[in-house]
């Protein structure tokens, strides 16, 4: 009786088996990948958000307990961090525009056909390819009075009273490192807003000039349109890199001088990696993490409003 049950059964549950055979087949492929993300992105991620709430300290055998909001509470009343903070608005803010600026002008220039505009397009993307670090130390020495031109220029256009290095000067210091970061990275804009102007079509700007329209209006109605959509993802992606970005801070300025650039980023490297308080560290990165989640999310809406709208 039994054996008949089961050979009834046995017909019903056979394509059931095997739908679930074919919809599991996709996730056993890409389970190897899974894995990985998981092992090198989110195990490191909960680890460095637990160190927030315990006391981990490199040269202290004795630290690693719990301590709950303690770093939090201090951060509330860190003069430094707080600096760091503003720093960090001021430092982001300038980069992204005028990397923006630049690198739509650019990009606008190199989109008209012209002679040698191959030879044109490689020397523009050639700053993405130079390393951070080699970057910040030659614009260190390039404000460097001693051996850099920079100095002697500037105060021969009248901007310096005296041949000094800016880095050095806690009123002027933040302007080098965002001098040599836009240099940097004004290639990123220009070769994504190149690649959206090229996909826009050519037959839009020949029936708005036989309509009349100027360069100002063409720019105006058919390019800013066009271009808007990959603005905002461009913009949003630098703005989360720049805020997270050390590289040219600690390689130029150290942070100093008396903390005039020191931004969160670099506060965080300080903390880890100088004073070797992780815990203190891992704080400081996740209020950043949430700032940037909060402003990503701000970016997001924002740019689903104005689509809804249009």
């Amino acid at each position: 009786m039994a054996t008949t049950v089961i050979a009834e059964q046995s017909p019903h549950r056979r394509p059931l088996m095997q739908r679930f055979a074919r919809g599991s087949e996709p996730y056993l492929y890409s389970a190897p990948a899974l894995i990985l993300i998981v092992t090198v992105m989110l195990v490191p991620l909960v680890v460095g958000i637990s160190y927030a709430f315990r006391d981990v300290q490199i040269l202290n055998p004795f630290s690693g307990g719990f301590i709950g909001l303690d770093h939090f509470r201090a951060l509330a009343e860190d003069r430094a961090f707080l600096g760091a903070l503003r720093n960090t608005v001021w430092w982001t803010g300038a980069s992204v525009l005028l990397q923006f600026v630049f690198g739509l002008i650019l990009a606008l220039l190199l989109d008209k056909p012209f002679t040698g505009r191959g030879i044109a397009q490689a020397l523009v993307f050639l700053p993405w390819a130079v390393p951070t670090f080699l970057t910040g130390l030659n614009w260190a020495w390039l404000f460097n009075p001693v051996i850099g031109p920079l100095p002697h220029w500037l105060h021969a256009l009248g901007i310096l009273s005296e041949p000094n290095n800016i880095l050095s000067d806690p009123a002027l210091a933040m302007w080098g490192p965002i001098i040599a970061n836009v240099w940097w990275g004004i290639p990123f804009f220009a070769i994504t807003l190149l690649a959206a102007l090229q996909a826009i079509p050519r037959d839009l700007y020949e029936a708005a000039s036989i309509d009349g329209a100027g360069p100002v209006q063409r720019f105006l109605s058919i390019t800013l349109p066009f271009l808007a959509p990959t603005i905002a993802i461009t913009i949003l992606l630098r703005t989360v890199w720049i805020s997270n970005f050390a590289d040219l801070i600690v390689v130029m300025t150290k942070g100093g001088p008396a903390d005039r650039t020191q931004i969160v980023a670099s506060y965080i490297f300080t903390q880890a990696f100088t004073r070797l308080d992780f815990g203190y560290a891992s704080a400081i990165a996740m209020v950043l993490l949430v700032l940037l989640l909060v402003y990503s999310m701000l970016i997001v809406v924002l740019r689903q409003t104005l689509l809804n709208k249009d």
